[in-house]
């Protein structure tokens, strides 16, 4: 995933220490029932789409754009699913971050999936009984995006 140039500059001052950020992520649905799904160039897994909006950007819009960098599928957010604190990531440069995730089921509207920059090595459509091998984070969000229920955690004490 590219770091945004605004966490950068951040990163400049801060060094490697936690940052607290915003994290979106669509999960994509077109009209045969099937979800959109890009396997990342940083983990070569299977994920659901998503990323960090820029500074005053709504989060719905994020999701929207996300989905159309990532993918050229054009999108429109119909409603959130899930809003959850991830556990901290160290990536391999030793930065710190912990994501509040915003998760937003979304309807695609127009244009075929590809790769559509360097963040997807592949991208595609996917049955729901036949999903290629997904984190626990994906599957979860895949779930609660088909649910009219909503999801509630349990909140736990800082490690």
């Amino acid at each position: 995933m590219a770091t945004p140039d605004f966490i950068t500059t951040l990163r400049a001052s801060a060094g490697h220490q936690l940052l607290w950020l915003p994290g979106v992520t669509a999960v994509v649905f077109d009209d045969d029932g099937r979800v959109l799904l890009n396997r990342r160039s940083d983990t070569r897994e299977w994920a659901v789409i998503g990323g960090i909006p820029e500074p005053g950007e709504q989060p719905a819009a994020c999701a929207v754009r996300e989905v159309a960098e990532e993918t050229a599928v054009r999108c429109v957010a119909e409603r959130v699913v899930l809003v959850q604190a991830l556990t901290p990531v160290t990536y391999d440069n030793g930065d710190i971050c912990q994501y509040m995730d915003i998760t937003f089921r979304c309807r695609a509207v127009e244009g075929a999936a590809r790769v559509n920059d360097d963040e997807s090595l592949e991208v595609g459509w996917f049955a729901v009984d036949a999903l290629p091998e997904l984190n626990e984070f994906g599957l979860l969000r895949i779930k609660q995006a088909m649910s009219e229920a909503p999801t509630w955690f349990e909140p736990t004490s800082p490690s």
